[in-house]
């Protein structure tokens, strides 16, 4: 472990030094072009992509964030579209479930029957 971190500085070191090569060589070759061109570090890496969120959607959090603020001031939240009440569960009925219940054994029987065939 330590000498992990002990080889870590060794090699952060060396880039930083061959950077400052790199940067003065740079410098030196503007100089001789004649460009006032500033040498600066470029950024090493690019942060992160952003996703990307409709504009649908956007509207739908700037909605409720607003009414999450009206929440937290006392007022009325701001009237809305508002959105499509939840479809009702549909309930199965008892002979539905018996008809998969007996297709489910009639099923397993097939698998069972498989199996004790190649044991034999």
């Amino acid at each position: 472990m330590k000498s992990d971190i002990q080889n870590y500085l060794k090699l952060q070191s060396a880039l930083i030094n061959e950077k400052a090569k790199l940067e003065s060589r740079l410098t030196a070759i503007n100089r001789v072009l004649g460009g006032d061109v500033v040498v600066t570090a470029a950024p090493t890496a690019k942060q992160g992509s952003r996703r990307t969120v409709s504009a649908a959607t956007k509207a739908k959090m700037a909605a409720a964030q607003k009414a999450r603020w009206a929440k937290l001031k006392g007022n009325a939240a701001p009237t809305t579209t508002s959105a499509p009440a939840p479809k009702q569960k549909r309930k199965m009925s008892a002979a539905g479930r018996a008809a998969i219940k007996a297709a489910q054994k009639v099923r397993w029987a097939k698998v069972e029957a498989a199996k004790a065939k190649a044991g034999k």
